[in-house]
């Protein structure tokens, strides 16, 4: 292992070792991303390596081997042996067509990723009206874009890196679903001499900020991230990439890409259906969309690349438990939670059986008749609202329904309390005495983040 600069961390020693590989031989457009927080290293030699997560059943590889091409598939299979040595599984994600088309691996189209000529971004925007339009617009609503120097950011009680955390973490509260690790971790701050950064600015607020990462063996860019603050004027996207366009040209680089615009093209039908019903969670088209608009030269496909003994499941269930970071159970149980649309919409349809339920049990569950009939007109008007407020976020409507709910929970509680307390209940109303008491609950803690969210990424 190389030897550690004076007075540095044995863990930036090793990246700064990973770097020098990078340099050579970093020819995948996340090949850069390797060198940020969560990554374990594989080194094969000292001019090949591979970055990978340990899910504790699997080693879910961050891009094809950085090495040699021609050694590509040597490195792949001697990691695939480690892996196995080790008792796990192993894949490599987000691979593109130089690896599939050598290393023998099965490999399954996850998604597509544009690519650019930054030379040719003026032309892009001559045949680009529309594109000619956001760009405009957020120039007169007085959005600037200027290079941030990366010394700026090297202080981490430092104002501008106090100020870029406050936007990501406003952006990324906004979001439906929590936040991912991986190839997906918005960490601006590793390495900054090797990186390109622009911020947004509206009246000296920050209202956005674009991150650039090389692909040295191609000479290449990759704009990593691209965060816009929710209140930012429309166009503050398209500004930014314009910026990193215009810096790549200036620096002769021979390509931009913004990466994989993930169920993107014709992947299997199964991942077709992911994207279908997960589309209120992570909106995969309206990705692919803003990326098509900018006009890319090409898009090329994007790869997990798996031994072939394995199946496609379970590469696809290494890949999402690499994302997660902390366990699928955890990271389900956090995005439930958290409220978004599809959550509340789930919860409403859970009360159509239990209104039913509660239409047709014995009057012996209540203190009276009319008690009875009110809870069940009760959650038909709570249904009816969560309905609304899963086609549409209405905030008057959400703390209603809070209010609602809460109270619904203080009362079954109660209720609930006086049943155990005055009859001898049997072990299935036991059950559904914790269903009655559990519902009202969690859906008041499901409605609070959520109103809690869509306020912070309103207001900040």
């Amino acid at each position: 292992m190389a030897a550690s600069l004076p007075n540095e961390p044995l863990e930036d020693a090793t990246r700064r070792r990973v770097l020098g590989v990078l340099r050579r031989f970093g020819w995948n457009a996340t090949s850069f991303q390797i060198l940020e927080p969560g990554f374990e290293y594989w080194f094969y030699g000292a001019d090949a390596c591979v970055a990978y997560v340990d899910t504790g059943r699997a080693w879910v590889a961050a891009g094809a081997p950085i090495a040699d091409a021609e050694r590509l598939t040597e490195v792949a299979l001697a990691f695939a042996q480690a892996a196995k040595d080790r008792g796990r599984r192993v894949l490599f994600f987000a691979t593109e067509h130089r690896f599939v088309d050598t290393s023998g691996f099965c490999s399954t189209l996850i998604g597509e990723q544009p690519l650019w000529d930054p030379a040719a971004w003026n032309r892009t925007l001559e045949g680009a009206a529309s594109l000619r339009e956001q760009l405009r617009r957020a120039r007169a609503k007085g959005v600037t874009v200027a290079r941030l120097e990366p010394g700026a950011l090297a202080d981490p009680n430092g104002a501008e890196r106090r100020e870029l955390a406050a936007l990501i973490e406003r952006w990324s509260g906004s979001k439906p679903m929590p936040p991912m690790g991986f190839l997906v971790r918005v960490y601006p701050y590793s390495f900054l001499e090797e990186r390109s950064l622009f911020v947004a600015r509206k009246g000296g607020e920050l209202v956005g900020f674009a991150g650039v990462v090389p692909v040295y063996a191609r000479n290449g860019r990759f704009i990593e991230d691209l965060v816009r603050a929710p209140n930012a004027p429309n166009g503050t996207s398209e500004l930014l990439v314009d910026a990193a366009m215009r810096d790549a040209a200036a620096a002769g680089s021979g390509y931009v890409t913004l990466g994989l615009a993930p169920l993107a093209g014709a992947v299997p039908f199964g991942l077709r259906l992911v994207g279908r019903w997960g589309a209120s969670l992570y909106d995969f088209e309206g990705l692919k969309s803003f990326k098509a608009k900018l006009r890319p030269r090409e898009w090329t496909p994007i790869y997990l690349s798996y031994p072939n003994e394995r199946s496609l499941h379970a590469a696809v269930y290494d890949s999402l438990s690499a994302f997660s970071q902390r366990g699928l159970l955890r990271y389900g149980i956090d995005a439930v939670f958290r409220g978004p649309a599809i959550v509340v919409r789930a919860l409403a349809l859970l009360l159509v059986p239990w209104t039913c339920l509660l239409a047709t049990v014995s009057p012996r569950w209540f203190p009276a008749a009319w008690v009875q009939w009110f809870w069940v007109v009760f959650d038909v008007l709570v249904a009816g609202g969560l309905l609304a407020l899963s086609a549409r976020w209405r905030p008057w409507l959400a703390a209603l329904l809070l209010g609602l709910v809460g109270a619904d929970a203080l009362a079954t509680l109660s209720e609930a309390a006086d049943f155990v307390a005055t009859r001898r209940p049997t072990l299935l109303e036991y059950v559904v005495v914790v269903i009655a008491i559990s519902g009202p609950l969690i859906a008041s803690v499901v409605l609070w983040n959520a109103r809690r969210r869509t306020l912070r990424a309103a207001h900040g």
